[in-house]
């Protein structure tokens, strides 16, 4: 922000005045929100996480679980093209997912994931203990068996498939594991070619009572405190990465990032560091800006004695900097030192000169002065920012339309959103656009489409036709929920695209299996007569023109029977139906716990679950996830393996200020068919516990 302009405001607030962003008097009035329309590309994109447009409009699309599928507009098919072996334990798994910026040319695509090392996982045989899960209180040999790391790394993509043996390795980030949480994760490029990786705090948040988590004492694990990574001028984590892909892997770094290379107590890849989690940010090529979201603590309100609510944070980054994390929000907004062995609240950070004195540091003791975001917010509604609303803080950097005024896409976006950056809320299921002025300041916050659902929004990118693709992980916890799903948001130039239903009966038995498949509940919003093309078996040719048809499939196995419906003006959707013939799919239920039972935060937690199968059961198989639950999302805490057994829900001061919160417990199962070509088939179920009132404290 401006100096003056910031001083100004400053002034203003303090007054008592607030200073929401005026109108842009150049704006001209946003498009009707008729003028767009949602077209659903894959219902079932497994836990989605990130997507990565091509040139020819295909989609990748990732999972946290390994995923990596690609939709192809040509036939309607979502084919995975790669299934990466991930270590899962908390939040890590497969994140982010880009293309190089020559990948017409070379077909790189890059992954950053977890890879499965050597790292302790939990033993079925010991119910009573959860060995994947790092002890809290130790030594340091206890917790090294727990080093690992993400992993940034490219592929060759050979048609539909990703070549997972033409593996480059870049760059390792490493990382605690077995404990909680933030990853980071996004990866774009500049116009230079610069790499750009986000990296999360790696920080156990849930002992702070939502302030900051900067717990030094010696038996308490490391992970407690982000001093040792967000505000470490020598580790990578809770960083914004700026490097230089070699041309057989591996990297160099490019001048002008926040520390010369060779400077003692610092790592030259950093760009912007003091990141929570900078979960989404977006690069505008034409002026190499990044905009940047940074997700939030989850104190709902501020605390004398330890410092402010949490804020989310939107930054347009076009310089190295620090943004202070965990010491400050902004310049003039600090947290308070704190003493956790023995409770006591120390002075303000400086923002101005933070010093990192914790024991866990390994960088340099004074930082560089915290920088002002742009935009910061609460849970409560904001003086400064009121168009933002009000709920829980998970802010996302989006991309800047790039106006193609040669491009004949039907589909493109207009000349209004042109340069201007969008900001996307996962908790507030919304996106808006960001006004600039020269200074790059935020003067006006306007909502993008507003009558268009978007649950969730996950990740989302423009393509080369100029539409707006949007990947969106749903209402639900670490698991395919049912409205996820990878979507395109188009402008509207004369017809609309039509909308595809398909059903099928029966969806079970086996093989050979006659299915009668139906389009029934199909519509064309102009009212347009529409062609049909039935693709059965994934093969990329059309089987039936008819509206209903039906199909034999002679061999058991896993199908994904697709209709393409196409209208006069050539414009088509598809939707699929997900098919299995021969072996059921498994049917997952919870024994315990069970909705509704007295609970407490701090519980160890009995578990049973119940699983019914065409095919024997194995408990080693059954994966029973305890997630913390905070409004619309969660962070995952421990997994246990077994049929039956215990967790311990961990007395969650890290979110005392913080409301609706929930125990959440996630059970999958996948068996294991010997049925040659048939993939194992996988079932989950959800119960959700919420704290028992206290006597007392009701009301």
């Amino acid at each position: 922000m401006n100096r003056t302009a910031f001083a100004s405001a400053l002034l203003l607030v303090t007054a008592g005045l607030a200073v929401p962003p005026s109108a842009a008097s150049a704006a001209p009035a946003a498009p009707p929100d008729s003028s767009f329309q949602k077209v659903t590309l894959n219902d079932f994109p497994g836990e989605p996480m990130s997507l990565a447009v091509l040139p020819d409009l295909r989609v990748l699309h990732t999972s946290r679980t390994g995923e990596v599928r690609i939709h192809d507009p040509r036939t309607g098919l979502n084919t995975l093209a790669a299934d990466i072996p991930v270590y899962e334990h908390d939040e890590e798994g497969l994140q982010g997912v880009a293309i190089d910026p020559n990948f017409a040319q070379n077909k790189w695509v890059y992954l950053y994931y977890s890879p499965p090392m050597d790292t302790p996982v939990d033993d079925p045989a010991t119910p009573g203990v959860n060995e994947g899960d790092a002890p809290e209180t130790g030594t340091e040999a206890d917790w090294q068996r727990f080093k690992g790391a993400l992993r940034l790394s490219r592929f060759k993509l050979d048609g539909m498939k990703l070549n997972l043996a033409s593996e480059q390795q870049i760059i390792d980030v490493p990382t605690d594991r077995g404990i909680c949480c933030h990853v980071g994760g996004q990866i774009d490029f500049d116009s230079k070619g610069n790499l750009y990786l986000s990296t999360g705090d790696d920080t156990n948040p849930f002992a702070s009572d939502g302030y900051i988590p900067i717990d030094e004492r010696a038996d308490r694990h490391p992970a407690y405190d982000a001093q040792r990574t967000s505000a470490n001028t020598n580790d990578l984590r809770g960083k914004l990465l700026r490097i230089k892909v070699k041309a057989g892997g591996g990297y160099t770094v490019p001048a002008g990032n926040l520390f010369k290379a060779g400077t003692a107590q610092t790592r030259p890849e950093i760009y912007a560091m003091g990141l929570r989690n900078a979960f989404r940010f977006a690069v505008d090529r034409r002026t190499d800006n990044v905009y940047v979201g940074d997700y939030s603590p989850d104190a709902s309100s501020p605390n004398p004695e330890r410092g402010p609510a949490g804020h989310g944070r939107w930054m347009l980054v076009d310089k190295p900097a620090n943004y202070g994390w965990p010491y400050c929000v902004t310049p003039t907004i600090a947290y308070r030192d704190y003493d956790f062995a023995t409770g006591e609240s120390g002075a303000k950070f400086n923002c101005k000169r933070p010093v990192n004195d914790s024991p866990h540091n390994t960088g340099k003791r004074v930082l560089p002065p915290v920088e002002q975001p742009e935009v910061w917010y609460a849970a409560a509604p904001s003086a400064e920012f009121p168009q933002l609303g009000t709920g829980g803080i998970s802010p996302m950097g989006g991309p800047a339309y790039d106006y193609d005024g040669t491009s004949t896409s039907r589909t493109r976006w207009p000349a209004y959103y042109d340069g201007v950056p969008l900001f996307y809320e996962w908790s507030r299921d919304y996106i808006k656009e960001f006004r600039l002025d020269e200074d790059g300041d935020v003067t006006d916050i306007r909502p993008v489409a507003p009558s268009l659902v978007v649950d969730n929004p996950m990740d989302m990118e423009f393509g080369p036709d100029g539409a707006l693709y949007v990947l969106e992980y749903g209402d639900g916890y670490f698991a395919e929920n049912p409205d996820a799903q990878l979507s395109r948001i188009d402008f509207v130039r004369g017809n609309r695209t039509p909308i595809p239903k398909i059903s099928g009966t029966p969806t079970v038995g086996q093989a050979p299996l006659t299915v009668a498949f139906s389009s029934a509940g199909t519509t064309d919003p102009d009212g347009d007569k529409l062609s049909y093309a039935w693709d059965f078996n994934a093969d990329g040719s059309v089987d039936s023109t008819a509206p209903n048809a039906s199909w034999t499939f002679p061999e058991n196995g896993s199908y994904m029977p697709t209709l393409k419906v196409t209208d006069r003006t050539g414009r088509s959707a598809s939707a699929s139906l997900p098919l299995v013939v021969g072996p059921t799919a498994p049917i997952v239920e919870f024994v315990t716990p069970e909705a509704g039972q007295p609970f407490q935060f701090g519980q160890t937690v009995a578990y049973e679950v119940k699983v019914t199968d065409d095919l024997p059961v194995d408990c080693s198989r059954v994966k029973v996830t305890y997630v913390l639950g905070h409004d619309e999302h969660g962070h995952p805490l421990s997994t246990s393996t077994g049929c039956s057994g215990t967790i311990p829900t961990f007395l969650d001061g890290g979110h005392s200020g913080a409301d609706n919160l929930t125990a959440v417990f996630v059970a999958e199962y996948t068996d294991a068919p010997t049925d040659p070509g048939v993939p194992p088939q996988s079932a989950s179920a959800t119960v959700v516990l919420d704290p028992t009132p206290v006597a007392g404290l009701a009301g």
